[in-house]
Order: C-alpha cells, then sequence, then structure tokens
C-alpha cells in the first residue's frame, strides 16, 4: 500500500522511510566493506587492502554518477507526484534510464582502457598496484548493473516504496556476503574472487529494481521507448543532481590527495604502504557513519518534497527540522564511539599491531570534526528536497571542494603528514558552521515564497 505522505505524524513517517532507507545504506555499505574485511584478513592483507583503496576513487566516481541522475530526479519525481502530474513524473524516470545506460558505457570504455595509469595516479604504488589492477579489472565489467541499481532505486523510494528499496540492495549484499569467502577463500581468487562476487551480486540488485519499476507495484514505471527524452527534462535533473554528484565525486578527488600527499610525505616505501592501508581502513570506518545518514535523509528527502509540492509548508519546514536533529544525534554518538574505542573498528580490517597503533593515533585527529557531520548533511538534503539545486550545489562544493582539498596541500606544510589527517577535522568544522548559518538564513524563505505563490494563484 503506498504510503501518504501528506498526511500523518511527521516523526513517524520519518521513521517509516528512514529505516528501511537507513538499513539499504548499511547493507549496501557491506558491498564494500566485507570485501575489504575479507582482504584485509587474507594473505598480505595489509598491502592488498591499500591496493584496494587505491580503487576507491574510481568505485566512488561510478557511484556519483549514479546519483547525478538518481538523486538529481527522484526529488523532482516526488515534487510532481505531490502535484498529481503522473506524466510528467514518468518522464523524468524514463529520462533517467536512458542516461544511467549511456554513462555506464561511457565510464566502462574509458577506464578500462587507461586502468593501470588512472590507479597510479590515484594512489597506488609499486608494492600494491598488482592487486588495485586486479581488483578493479573484473568490478568494471559490472559498472552498467551497479549504476542501474544505485540510481533507479531513489525512483522506488520517490514512490515511497522504501521496502522494495531496501530489499534491492539486501539482495545484492547478501549474495556478496555468501560469495566472497566462497571466490576468496575456497576458490582461492583473492582480490579477484571479491571483485567478482561484487559484481555477481550487484547484477542481481540491478535486476530486481528493473522487475519493481516495470511491474505492478509502482506508480510510475520504465517505459523508455514510450517517452522520448526533453533537453529541458535532462537539464532539470542534471541541475539538482549536480549537488549530490558533487558530494560524491569530491570524496574520490579527497582520497586521490590524501594519497598522492601521503606518497609525498611518507617516503619509506614499507611505511608509506602502511599509512595507505591506515587511509583506507580510516575511511571505510567514515562510510560506517556516512551511509546510515545518507540513508535517513533520503528516506526523508520524499516527505519533504511532496508537501512542499502540495503546499504544506508547515510540515515540509517540520520534516527538515527533525531531519537534522536526527542526523545530529546519530552523526555524534557514532564518532564518539569512534574516538573512544578506535581498536574495535580498525581490527575489523587488520590486526597488524603497527596498522592499528597508528590508526588508533590519527582516529582522534581524523573524526573529531566528523562528530557534527548531521548538522551538514541534514541542512544540504533538505535544500535538495526543495529543489534549490544553486544553494544545494553550493554546499556540497563548500566541504570537500574550497576547504579540504585545499587544507589537505597547505597543513601538510607546517605539520607534515600529520597535517594531512588534520585537514579533515578543520574542514567538516567549517563547513557544518557555514551550512547552518546557510540555512537558517535561507530555508524558511524559500518556503514563504512557496507559499506566497500557492495563495497568488
Amino acid at each position: 500500500m503506498k504510503t501518504n505522505l501528506l498526511e500523518g505524524k511527521i516523526s513517524k513517517l520519518i521513521f517509516k522511510l528512514s529505516i528501511p532507507m537507513i538499513l539499504a545504506q548499511l547493507i549496501n555499505l557491506l558491498y564494500n566493506v566485507v570485501d575489504r574485511i575479507y582482504i584485509g584478513n587474507y594473505q598480505d592483507g595489509l598491502t592488498a587492502i591499500g591496493g584496494v583503496g587505491a580503487c576507491f576513487p574510481i568505485i566512488i566516481l561510478i557511484s556519483a554518477f549514479s546519483a547525478l541522475f538518481g538523486m538529481g530526479g527522484a526529488p523532482l519525481t516526488a515534487i510532481e507526484l505531490g502535484k498529481d502530474n503522473q506524466k510528467q513524473a514518468q518522464s523524468i524516470l524514463n529520462t533517467a534510464f536512458w542516461l544511467l545506460i549511456i554513462i555506464s558505457v561511457i565510464l566502462t570504455i574509458i577506464t578500462g582502457i587507461f586502468k593501470e595509469q588512472i590507479l597510479l595516479l590515484f594512489g597506488a604504488n609499486e608494492v600494491n598496484l598488482r592487486y588495485a589492477n586486479e581488483y578493479l579489472a573484473i568490478y568494471l565489467i559490472g559498472t552498467p548493473c551497479v549504476m542501474l541499481s544505485l540510481g533507479l532505486n531513489q525512483y522506488i523510494t520517490a514512490q515511497g516504496k522504501t521496502l522494495f528499496a531496501m530489499i534491492s540492495v539486501l539482495i545484492g549484499a547478501v549474495m556478496n556476503i555468501a560469495l566472497d569467502p566462497i571466490f576468496i577463500f575456497s576458490f582461492n581468487m583473492g582480490v579477484k574472487g571479491a571483485a567478482l562476487a561484487t559484481v555477481i551480486s550487484q547484477t542481481a540488485s540491478a535486476i530486481f529494481v528493473l522487475c519493481v519499476l516495470c511491474g505492478k507495484n509502482t506508480i510510475i514505471k520504465i517505459k523508455p521507448l514510450s517517452h522520448k527524452p526533453r533537453w529541458d527534462t535532462v537539464k532539470g535533473i542534471v541541475a539538482l543532481g549536480l549537488s549530490p554528484f558533487i558530494m560524491q565525486s569530491t570524496e574520490a578527488l579527497v582520497q586521490i590527495s590524501f594519497n598522492t600527499q601521503i606518497k609525498n610525505y611518507v617516503t619509506d616505501l614499507d611505511t608509506q604502504t602502511i599509512y595507505l592501508s591506515a587511509m583506507t581502513i580510516l575511511i571505510s570506518i567514515m562510510s560506517l557513519v556516512n551511509m546510515p545518514l545518507q540513508g535517513l535523509a533520503q528516506g526523508t528527502q520524499p516527505i519533504i518534497s511532496q508537501n512542499y509540492g502540495a503546499g504544506k509548508i508547515e510540515r515540509a519546514q517540520e520534516a527538515s527540522k527533525r531531519l537534522i536533529f536526527y542526523c545530529l544525534i546519530f552523526s555524534f554518538l557514532f564518532v564518539s564511539l569512534i574516538i573512544i574505542i578506535p581498536d574495535i573498528f580498525v581490527k575489523m580490517f587488520n590486526s597488524d599491531e603497527a596498522l592499528v597503533i597508528l590508526c588508533r593515533k590519527l582516529c582522534r585527529i581524523f573524526f573529531i570534526g566528523f562528530a557534527f557531520m548531521g548538522v551538514q548533511i541534514g541542512c544540504q538534503n533538505s535544500f535538495l528536497a526543495l529543489g534549490k539545486s544553486k544553494i544545494s550545489l553550493l554546499l556540497a562544493a563548500l566541504r570537500k571542494i574550497i576547504l579540504l582539498i585545499p587544507l589537505t596541500f597547505i597543513l601538510p606544510l607546517f605539520l607534515q603528514e600529520k597535517g594531512i589527517f588534520i585537514a579533515e577535522s578543520v574542514a567538516d568544522a567549517l563547513a557544518i558552521a557555514i551550512t547552518l548559518i546557510c540555512y537558517l538564513c535561507l530555508f524558511k524563505k524559500y518556503l514563504n515564497q512557496s507559499k506566497q505563490q500557492i495563495t497568488e494563484k
């Protein structure tokens, strides 16, 4: 039964829609985290996990393009559904489908041709390049399925069908967890086995998403031949999708910057390999916090969007405030746990004594600013839910492009390799403060403008 987002208690609706999305994000996280855990505990795991870490920027870029057309079009779809304009919502979905197909093919070809050069540029070194190459060669085969699964899943959520969205991710994750030990250990395939398990799992998830969006359980369906893509629809999707695209793609740029600076400031090859592996683990731990926050935001977005589209401004504002509050509570509690007992999280990936000691020291300076990241994510996604692409784009670029990447190169000039990790917390603190100011000044103003327009009509 379709959930009515225009009525009922806001907090209840948020948890009803967000819990499946949070679970979906956590399950989705298992795709890569389980790979890293198994790889880190396989033969030569300390080196192998660093090699797989060099693949992260490419994997993130693939996900970012999925978000460009998925999270770019899904809020627009929800707004049109709130206006009871199913024809336009249908057009947005079908346009996004074609965009995902075309870009996935282009990415697969380009990355496949220049694979080794890209890996060296993204942080692989002479020691771990072999593992990075083996993993990426197989992972690229599944690029179209990855993009269809991640991108189209947003359109299931936009219709209030979060249970189906969660199931699609659950199918892939369960398969990945089951296949990883078989391919990695039983078949002795190592990182190749981890990549193969991921590709098979993501293909199964994509098939389920397509079945849902072509079946009877959704209001709007994929009918690629019945709706010719319109340029204005493409522009609308891309304009709004640039914000989540930048948020995700700049994660790739950040990791490239981190890895490059580690190679610049840690010259001993063995020590450098440990630092690269430590960075992979820290980013993996950060994703344990970030992914549930994104799930909470994605679950709440349709509530804000549909009420905004229907002119129920007070409900949209209440949903936004609750989103920010819940995100803040989660990020603060989880990061506090990481800082207090870092060994539990680090040893999931590898128990090498030198690596654990290094990560224990770095956790405290790397994560302290991230404790309040819930404010940044809640505010930025609230603007996204209103279809305000410009401010959402600015806030998305602020933390990574404007602050973190420059600080990653500036602070090590004074603090050596320690400055690479301090840059994360400094950038987080500044971005959160600026984003909150923008929200307090602009969000209510946008709502009032919409209310005035509806009244005039």
